[in-house]
């Protein structure tokens, strides 16, 4: 089984749940995604997996979200990817695939659901 963790070490939620999957046997392929963020195209196919739209992964406190305008209900679907993917810091961590499918961790315990 192939698990990936799209990871920032920095975030305690991101932490408890990579330790978690390896308490569990489990050691994911790490993407630490500040450094290596997604492509837009595959950002829509976790978005798609979530089966949720883009501003419900985003971090609405994060700077970028009030100074590019991420709420202007009139952003497109491909808008908000795009901000994402300019500026990785605004998706919500950790996000692990495994499976064909997708969950955040929040709670971390949350991924246990499709390892």
């Amino acid at each position: 089984m192939t698990v990936t963790i799209y990871h920032n070490p920095r975030c305690s939620k991101s932490r408890q749940t990579l330790d978690l999957l390896r308490g569990e046997g489990i050691e994911p392929t790490i993407i630490e995604y500040l450094q290596t963020p997604p492509d837009a195209a595959t950002l829509g196919g976790i978005l798609d997996k979530l089966d949720i739209e883009p501003r419900d992964l985003m971090r609405r406190k994060e700077a970028p979200y009030k100074e590019l305008g991420l709420d202007d209900a009139g952003k497109s679907r491909d808008d908000l990817i795009a901000a994402m993917v300019a500026n990785p810091i605004l998706i919500e961590r950790p996000i692990v695939l495994s499976q064909g499918q997708a969950r955040v961790g929040r709670p971390p315990e949350q991924v246990l659901e499709i390892v």
